[in-house]
């Protein structure tokens, strides 16, 4: 067996030159390909890294959907409610079912006790608040003036006769009415 001799052919330069060639051609071609493919995902993350790019793409994605403003409205001066409009809107959520112990609208049995301790000191209650009672009724948009009405009413109807209070002047209304009289007083002193 070992006097048989095996003939190879040989390799010439150029067949060598060739086969590294290519040996190499596919590992560098994968090489290059996986560059070009990291470079290109990188490319498109250079603007995050700016961290004012980044933070301004943080408050992009966290507005809120939306905003409520809330404005006063002036839409002239303040109309009062009658008694019965405050009653009714705000007051016979309990007094019309006794709820929390409230005396009922029109019981002279659960009013007379109020009724004796006097008309000023009930508004008083009624606007300070009392026992289960809210201050306002529950409304801190009523004006005294309105409680006091809402008071008168609901007595009334449980035998009392209180007198509703008038709705304060509004200051606008007089503001005009002020510099007339200034100028019909100013006139005499020009004769």
């Amino acid at each position: 067996m070992s006097g048989q001799h095996h003939d190879f052919p040989k390799t010439t330069v150029t067949q060598f030159v060739l086969a590294l060639l290519g040996g190499l051609l596919a590992p560098l071609l994968v090489f290059f390909l996986l560059f070009q493919l990291i470079m290109g995902i990188q490319s498109r993350h250079i603007a995050d890294s700016d961290p004012a790019v980044a933070a301004a793409k943080v408050l992009e994605r966290v507005q809120p959907v939306g905003e409520v403003q809330l404005t006063e409205v002036s839409a002239g001066p303040r109309v009062h409610k009658s008694g019965e409009e405050v009653v009714n809107g705000i007051c016979a959520a309990c007094h019309a079912s006794g709820a929390m112990g409230a005396p009922k609208m029109g019981d002279k049995s659960g009013w007379a006790p109020r009724l004796s301790q006097g008309y000023d000191t009930l508004v008083k209650h009624a606007i300070e608040g009392i026992r289960m009672m809210p201050a306002r009724g529950g409304n801190p948009d009523l004006s005294d003036t309105e409680v006091a009405r809402a008071v008168a009413y609901m007595a009334n109807s449980a035998g009392a006769s209180f007198k509703e209070p008038e709705p304060p002047v509004e200051a606008a209304a007089e503001a005009p009415a002020a510099p007339a009289g200034a100028a019909a007083a100013a006139a005499p002193a020009a004769k």
